[in-house]
């Protein structure tokens, strides 16, 4: 492997690589020179040292990415101020601030760094001054170079290759690094995985101001997966391992099924650590083997949470988990929660129990059962529900998520009708296309689910038929660092088959609360079609609802943002979205305040038009993560 450049001239610069990465530094002392410019005093506020940065030319990006790389600002910045302290940080930004320069396409530079006026690259290290009072950095750019040629080749199909590297353009290293970066992953994703830079050719010509960049590459032979070989695992059956990794063993190389491989490990959760390393060499017939080895988490885990409203009262949640139950990545959860401690409804409860078993059919498919309890009592209603099923998750990608569920579910629901007791098999399927940049807090993308849960009653007082739901999110920023995002919300859903009175009742719609309509109470919109005992009408949700959210969220600090909202939501009596129908709307507004984990959110929202005429004041919403 050969990497050099060559001056047309007044040649001043090295510069070396190793696989494909550039470095470069001074050939020698710098020399000294009067400078007028630009001078950038920050954070000498309490500093013995007085630090100032010259700079004479260039564009006005030149001297704040030369103060983001200089030892001597960090320096400065920690308190180490002593002689030998700026000396040894003077003596390495010499090549720190070279590279600036390379990276900004300036390959005749000047660099002058004094202490209390001494060159520091005069200064011995064990001659250095016991303090210093005045360090100056001063830096002549000189002319700015651009590519006479920027040629890379053998290059593979479908490479994309960085647009900045390119004859005209400014030639900077860091365009050469990435066009050399490129050039291997693209043979990489077309199965040579011992793809390398073979050679460099960079020639800058000081009386023209160009740079003639030549990248050979070497693709080397087309490879095959071989061999796992897996290490690090105590409690987990190796077999069950490799089924979960799904290593595809004998395809051809490509980097993206390695990653796959661990994202699939990381999703069984029961690994803390995951490291994939490609064999040095090639084995017999052109193929590759891969180590694996694991660190596998802490078998259990023991939760809590809690939650306070003033009309809702407090809530309190817990969770208890098994990583590895079986030995063969199954994970058993168990949730139970208390809510309405204290509120204007009685007291509800949950208990809930999980068994995931990832690799069950393939390797992308996890395979669960549940049984969960719940009893709810409600305003207008209570409910006892038990619920069990079995199902699959399928993911893919990801993008996308599929699962589908058996369920045995049976309910019973006392209002003002007297008491309905609902059996059924229900069939639960649902799609989600995930296409944001960041789940708890996106600023692009968009976010696509559709759902649909057939259901068959097994008795006189259930009908048959299907609730279906849709639902889409959209996120768009702009302004400086995305300082303004705007974000939206549509969710439509209806129940087609039974009447009503036939329907399970957590099948039907409401609006009101957090996650339809803030401003308004929870459930406080529904329809009144069902006849109580006393020759009126029993309040329910409806067959079909349609809710819009519209919010423009602003980051005013690197921690701190505000929101403002609206909702909207209607609710029909009929499938289809027909029959009679009520609406809502409420607004509001948001502090948010980014944590490691995600923004922690507290909204405060009011009424803006429709409801019952009894949904009270202003409402005040407290969680993690944004709305949506």
């Amino acid at each position: 492997m050969k990497s050099w450049i060559r001056a047309g001239t007044a040649a001043a610069i090295v510069l070396a690589t190793g696989a494909g990465m550039v470095w470069a530094q001074s050939s020698g002392s710098p020399s000294s020179s009067p400078f007028s410019g630009w001078f950038g005093r920050d954070g000498n506020d309490g500093s013995p040292v007085n630090l100032d940065f010259q700079v004479d030319g260039g564009d006005d990006a030149l001297l704040p990415a030369i103060r983001q790389t200089s030892l001597l600002v960090s320096a400065q910045d920690e308190g180490r101020v002593t002689g030998q302290d700026m000396l040894a940080a003077a003596r390495g930004d010499y090549a720190r601030i070279l590279g600036v320069l390379y990276d900004q396409g300036y390959y005749s530079g000047v660099i002058d760094i004094t202490l209390d006026g001494v060159e520091a690259a005069g200064i011995a290290p064990l001659d250095a001054p016991k303090v210093v009072h005045r360090v100056v950095v001063s830096v002549q750019p000189g002319p700015r170079f651009r590519y006479s040629r920027a040629e890379i080749a053998p290059v593979a199909p479908g490479t994309e290759l960085p647009r900045s590297y390119r004859r005209g353009e400014i030639a900077r290293t860091g365009d050469m690094k990435n066009a050399a970066t490129a050039g291997v992953a693209g043979w990489r994703n077309v199965g040579h995985a011992k793809a390398e830079v073979a050679e460099t050719e960079i020639i800058a010509d000081h009386a023209t101001n160009l740079i003639d960049s030549r990248i050979r590459l070497a693709p080397g032979p087309e490879l095959r997966f071989g061999q796992l070989t897996i290490r690090g695992h105590q409690r987990m059956d190796p077999r069950r391992l490799r089924k979960i990794a799904g290593f595809p063993e004998g395809e051809r190389f490509d980097p993206e099924k390695l990653e796959n491989v661990r994202k699939r490990l990381r999703r069984s959760g029961v690994f803390s650590a995951i490291t994939l390393t490609e064999a040095d060499r090639i084995g017999p017939g052109n193929t590759l083997d891969v180590d694996l080895l694991v660190a596998e988490q802490k078998l259990r885990r023991l939760g809590a949470g809690f939650e306070y409203s003033n009309t809702d009262g407090l809530s309190l949640t817990a969770y208890w988990i098994n990583r590895n139950l079986f030995r063969g990545g199954e994970r058993l959860r168990v949730d139970a929660g208390v809510s309405d401690i204290g509120g204007d409804s009685g007291r509800d409860y949950s208990l809930g129990l999980r068994i995931d078993r990832p690799a069950t059919i393939t390797a992308d498919t996890t395979g669960y059962v549940l049984a969960k309890v719940e009893s709810l009592q409600e305003e207008d209603y209570d409910l006892k529900s038990g619920t069990f099923g079995l199902g699959f998750t399928w993911i893919p990608s990801d993008e996308l998520t599929a699962d589908i569920a058996l369920q045995y579910r049976a309910l019973r629901v006392d209002d003002d009708s007297g008491r309905t007791d609902f059996r059924l098999f229900a069939l639960p399927t649902s799609v989600i296309w995930d296409k944001r940049d960041e789940p708890t807090d996106a600023k692009r993308g968009y976010w696509l689910s559709g759902g649909v849960t057939p259901f068959v009653g097994l008795q006189d007082e259930t009908g048959s038929g299907a609730q279906v739901l849709a639902e889409g999110r959209a996120y768009y920023s702009f302004g400086t660092d995305d300082r303004f995002t705007l974000a939206g919300r549509a969710r439509l859903g209806t129940v087609v088959g039974p009447e009503i009175g036939e329907t399970p009742r957590d099948y039907l719609f409401w609006s009101g609360g957090g996650g339809t309509v803030r401003g308004h109470s929870y459930e406080s919109l529904g329809v009144e079609v069902i006849p109580d005992n006393s020759g009126g009408m029993v309040r329910t949700g409806g067959m079909s609802i349609v809710t819009l959210t519209a919010e423009t969220r602003i980051q005013v600090r690197e921690r701190i943002g505000l929101a403002l909202f609206a909702d909207a939501g209607r609710v029909w009596e009929d499938s289809g979205w027909s029959g009679a129908s009520g609406w809502q709307a409420g607004a509001g507004a948001g502090i948010r305040y980014r944590t490691p984990v995600g923004p922690l959110r507290f909204d405060i929202a009011t009424p803006v038009g429709g409801g019952d005429g009894d949904d009270g004041g202003v409402q005040v919403y407290i969680g993690l993560g944004q709305a949506f």
